[in-house]
């Protein structure tokens, strides 16, 4: 098969995390794929037989590689596997994606010209909600987005829960490596604060949402008791970890601006 995507690069990969997301994911990478090469899959675990479909869609595709983890670790884990095969690689940005249908594949080409023109910055998604979208989760993101931006010093954080958006490998690896957390739910918005606190500068751009119903194929393994709970807990480590932070942080933000903690 020939590659269908007209945009393929050496340094920036499409890196799509994936937890049972029913059939659909297919339509989701075939997207993915026609805007951009490479593309990753990594499937965390999943147990709704969404591997085998893959595989036989990468035995078709040499654009597009699977990666599989035997057990469900969490998205955040998802992603740290599929960064550190990127890096070894020579990888040196991952725009990550969904794998359910809820982001923009139409966009990619956008934020990855975006991520080469400034390679130091990270490039965020702001949501666009259409009318489908659950009050309950529109209004429910803002307390997440209020501290994000508290805890970065309002570095510019437009949606800290969005996960389209491009990170650079490098930075984010170490992070990740240096502690326990970020492994599951909490991953993208400790990634943005923590980015931020590291100097990476946050890029913004608009993008749809669409919030897909049973009957489309959606498929949530949002869970608000305990994803709730564990926002709280992180918000809780990031916000003491910002006192702490605080001197070197305005420091930065009034003498030297583009500096990293």
């Amino acid at each position: 098969m020939t590659d269908r995507s007209p945009n393929a690069s050496t340094t920036h990969l499409v890196l799509i995390p994936s937890y049972n997301p029913g059939p659909g994911v297919l339509e989701t990478v075939r997207q993915a794929r026609a805007q951009w090469t490479p593309v990753w899959v990594v499937v965390d675990g999943s147990t709704d037989g969404t591997d085998e479909l893959l595989r036989e869609e990468t035995g078709r595709d040499p654009g597009l590689r699977l990666i599989v983890l035997p057990e469900n670790r969490g998205k955040g884990s998802a992603v740290l596997e599929g960064i550190e095969w990127a890096a070894r690689e020579g990888f040196t940005h991952a725009l990550t994606m969904d794998s359910d249908g809820q982001h923009p594949a139409d966009l990619i080409p956008a934020f990855m010209a975006a991520s080469q023109r400034d390679a130091g910055t990270m490039v965020l998604g702001k949501p666009v909600f259409g009318p489908e979208a659950p009050a309950l989760r529109v209004n429910g993101r803002k307390v997440s987005n209020g501290w994000a931006n508290l805890e970065t010093l309002w570095m510019g954080v437009g949606d800290s829960l969005y996960g389209f958006r491009v990170y650079p490998i490098a930075p984010l690896a170490k992070i990740m490596r240096g502690n326990r957390f970020m492994r599951r739910f909490d991953f993208d918005p400790e990634a943005v604060v923590r980015l931020c606190w590291a100097g990476v500068r946050p890029v913004n751009i608009d993008a749809p949402v669409r919030y897909l119903s049973a009957e489309e194929g959606g498929v949530s393994h949002f869970k608000y008791l305990r994803d709730n709970t564990l926002l709280t807990w992180m918000h809780t480590r990031l916000f003491l970890g910002f006192v702490l932070r605080l001197p070197v942080l305005i420091w930065r933000r009034l003498v030297r601006p583009g500096a990293s903690t």
